[in-house]
């Protein structure tokens, strides 16, 4: 491993799908660029998910409205990156199994689409077309959006990664920050170097690295866990486009379900405190059997767990410290693929006007 540099105009904390973003938008604009990571790239959060991209965030046009513009990016990745991305369009679909809930949908489906997203209330009968999993007589209507794809997270990092180092940025792995000092100097048991400006972008360790310069990120991290099922039996399999089939999510649990090779991926977050983890199995088998009854009673294994950085309202932080040269991005709460381009295109946009 080459030795760290003694300074850099900006070091960017985290080689995250978040992280390598902020390093090839930074070093793309002409910024000496640094990055640190404490493990290997895309180690963390951005190697555990579901592998989808989507724009409709039901409650949160905000958010969607950085989707929005992440797709976009996601769609000239390779013109910019030289890296092509296989995105695979599958679609989001919202089930909705109250009346409260439809009325949610249609008082913000004003500002979904003023954000640009492309969300419809559908009927039952057409989320099962959809899903063919999905049992109509157990769901109101469905919120769908076409615009959600899977895409292997590690290839976003990896072509942001090539595509920062050939703009002349140095990535350094196995190299946790130990100290942020008071003038930015970002110390590792490597080496330290001295930076003009420290760009937050840990993941679930973001708020442990913000507090290095004495800043307050009030993150708390978000325990989720991944559930393979067993492999259906074959006359569910050969249900039309079942391999295609969106990711689905019920809007009352929160449970979401993708098609993934010969099995069902699916997750809904992780075991209440308190709550033993076959009780949460227990209720997640039980909205299995209500809402998609080909897999009632089918056994669920665990995918890969992890912690996802969370804020207060699940909205992302992005933004700079009003008196030191920190900026940050976190608390994305599991959807940082969704947001990585726009939220790298923001820090380079707030560190060149500082």
């Amino acid at each position: 491993m080459s030795a760290l540099p003694a300074r850099a105009d900006a070091v960017v904390i985290g080689g995250g799908v978040i992280g390598t973003s902020a390093a090839f938008h930074l070093a793309e604009a002409g910024v000496d660029t640094v990055l640190l990571e404490r493990g290997s790239l895309g180690g963390g959060a951005s190697a555990h998910t579901a592998g989808m991209v989507r724009t409709y965030f039901p409650g949160d046009p905000r958010t969607g409205r950085t989707a929005v513009r992440s797709l976009n990016a996601y769609h000239d990745f390779a013109r910019r990156t030289a890296a092509p991305l296989a995105l695979k369009r599958l679609g989001f679909m919202a089930l909705f199994t109250d009346e409260q809930q439809i009325a949610d949908f249609e008082a913000g489906h004003q500002a979904q689409q003023a954000a640009g997203v492309q969300v419809d209330l559908i009927s039952a009968r057409a989320a099962a077309e959809l899903n063919p999993l999905v049992d109509e007589r157990a769901v109101l209507a469905a919120a769908w959006s076409p615009e959600a794809y899977h895409v292997d997270g590690l290839d976003i990092v990896r072509g942001y990664a090539a595509a920062a180092r050939d703009h002349g940025a140095r990535l350094f792995t196995h190299t946790p920050v130990t100290r942020i000092g008071d003038d930015n100097t970002v110390h590792t048991a490597q080496g330290s170097i001295k930076a003009d400006s420290v760009v937050c972008a840990a993941g679930p360790w973001s708020g442990e690295v913000a507090s290095m310069a004495s800043v307050d990120l009030p993150l708390t991290p978000h325990a989720i866990e991944m559930l393979f099922t067993d492999i259906p039996p074959s006359p569910h399999r050969e249900m039309p486009e079942i391999s295609e089939m969106p990711m689905t999510m019920h809007a009352a649990s929160g449970l979401r379900l993708r098609s993934w090779q010969d099995r069902i991926l699916l997750a809904m977050g992780a075991p209440k405190a308190g709550e033993a983890r076959e009780a949460w199995l227990g209720r997640i088998a039980g909205h299995l059997g209500t809402l998609f009854p080909a897999l009632d009673g089918i056994g669920l294994h665990r995918a890969w767990s992890g912690d996802f950085d969370a804020s207060p309202d699940n909205a992302a932080f992005i933004g700079a410290h009003p008196t030191r040269r920190f900026l940050y991005a976190a608390g994305f709460t599991g959807a940082g693929l969704c947001q990585a381009p726009a939220a790298g295109e923001k820090l380079r946009d707030l560190l060149i006007a500082k």
